[in-house]
């Protein structure tokens, strides 16, 4: 059965983002990108709130069209061009991206049905309102995260007062050159 792991950076007081989304606190070097790459592998579908299905729609799709993009960086639009993609939003009407279905409701049922699918894990990039929701749901199985050594004082929660306490338990953990941590959990349910 494939797994549901959130994949997401955050500051060291929590926050995904700016207070406008924004990801400039990235502590963002080679040794990060290669362990992108490496979660990257083991997505089956990439699932994505609709901010952040807009922010991906607009801009991968782009970057085939650029002549001077870099190899990795057109290798990885077109893998995102091409995988099967979810997104969850009550408020879009089309989810028109290739390969992207929508599902509006029903969420629980949607997700059962697609972890009971062969294939890689359905990994959920950033989206914070999503993450929130489907820890609200217990739908998370896994956590990837990394920890950027900086302190924000406000932005995007990744986690809020009203997620249901969650026990996890550790599988791995690597301190990056430049200070990021990264942590791979499983949330005990």
């Amino acid at each position: 059965m494939r797994k549901v792991v959130l994949f997401a950076h955050m500051s060291l007081d929590g926050f995904a983002g700016d207070i406008n989304g924004g990801l400039n606190f990235l502590t963002y070097d080679q040794e990060l990108q290669q362990y992108a790459d490496e979660v990257v592998k083991t997505v089956g579908a990439p699932l994505y709130g609709r901010t952040t299905y807009h922010l991906m729609e607009g801009y991968w799709p782009t970057v085939l069209n650029q002549p001077a993009a870099d190899t990795h960086s057109l290798a990885h639009a077109q893998w995102v061009q091409d995988i099967p993609k979810v997104v969850f939003s009550t408020t879009l009407d089309t989810a028109d991206w290739n390969n992207t279905t929508l599902i509006k409701d029903n969420v629980v049922e949607a997700v059962t049905k697609l972890k009971e699918e062969p294939g890689k894990d359905l990994v959920i990039f950033g989206s914070p309102g999503l993450a929130k929701s489907f820890m609200k749901l217990g739908l998370i199985d896994e956590c990837k995260l990394t920890l950027h050594p900086v302190i924000m004082g406000n932005g995007i929660s990744l986690f809020d007062s009203n997620i249901t306490k969650s026990s996890l338990k550790l599988l791995d953990t690597k301190t990056l050159k430049s200070g990021v941590v990264t942590l791979h959990y499983a949330v005990n349910k």
